[in-house]
């Protein structure tokens, strides 16, 4: 199992709502941290899980194809990301 979907199972986050936070991660990145807010991670945790991102961010994408979506609407809301900060 992923190393993020089980931190956040062994924090007694719904498969739902992991799928949500994913979901939207592949739509829109900045939503997404809203989502992630509303969970009530405790910061020691988000420190955590950032930094097992920030090791590996692969895991990212191994993360949202483990719950079945669709990878490369995260690469385009990268992208689009990318091109309105660059302006």
């Amino acid at each position: 199992m992923n190393p993020i979907i089980k931190t956040l199972k062994d924090l007694n986050i719904s498969e739902d709502k992991i799928k949500e936070l994913f979901q939207t991660l592949t739509e829109n990145p900045m939503m997404a941290m809203g989502i992630i807010g509303k969970m009530g991670l405790a910061p020691e945790k988000m420190k955590e899980i950032m930094g097992t991102i920030m090791m590996n961010p692969g895991i990212i994408k191994e993360a949202v194809e483990e719950l079945g979506l669709d990878f490369s609407a995260v690469e385009k809301a990268k992208e689009t990301f990318q091109n309105n900060f660059k302006k």
